[in-house]
């Protein structure tokens, strides 16, 4: 086989996405997702390691801030929103603030309170590696997912049938 037929395969069928099972049109569709959300987060588990050299989930926690006013949000809204333990939270944003990515200030009038946000250094280098981690999303997508279970996904999400044309 060459190297140009290995490329032009199409991706195994989901065993899934079949009509005969047991399970609903919706949880079918749902376990697709999943499968191809786990191919993604592996491609881009390295990619970001590679690009940004920081994890996966120090990765989601800028991709967060990169999304809200350049003051942040406070530590408990990021941890809510990634639904991550805020321990967990408080060393992942420990990591990100020794990297020169964050900054930590606490909210006025709170004594608790604290205040995340992204350096104008981590909105440089998200600028300079969206496209190609986004490449890297597409291409895991399209790797992982045929017509058909692209069909099935679009079952459980409609607008992303727009998306695909």
């Amino acid at each position: 086989m060459s190297a140009s037929d290995a490329c032009s395969a199409d991706p195994p069928a989901c065993p899934l996405a079949s009509d005969d099972g047991l399970l609903p049109e919706e949880l079918r569709a749902w376990m697709v997702l999943l499968a191809a959300t786990g191919a993604v987060e592996q491609r881009l588990r390295s990619a970001v390691k590679e690009t940004l050299d920081v994890s996966h989930d120090e990765f989601l926690i800028l991709c967060l801030l990169a999304e809200q006013p350049r003051d942040g949000l406070r530590m408990t809204q990021v941890a809510d929103l990634l639904g991550r333990p805020k321990t967990r939270l408080t060393y992942q944003i420990a990591c990100l603030q020794r990297a020169g990515l964050v900054t930590r200030r606490s909210v006025c009038g709170d004594k608790r309170g604290v205040q995340v946000a992204l350096t104008d250094r981590a909105r440089d280098l998200l600028r300079e590696t969206s496209v190609l981690l986004a490449r890297t999303v597409r291409q895991a997508l399209a790797d992982s997912m045929g017509p058909d279970q692209r069909a099935a996904v679009s079952a459980l999400v409609p607008d992303l049938a727009n998306e695909a044309r």
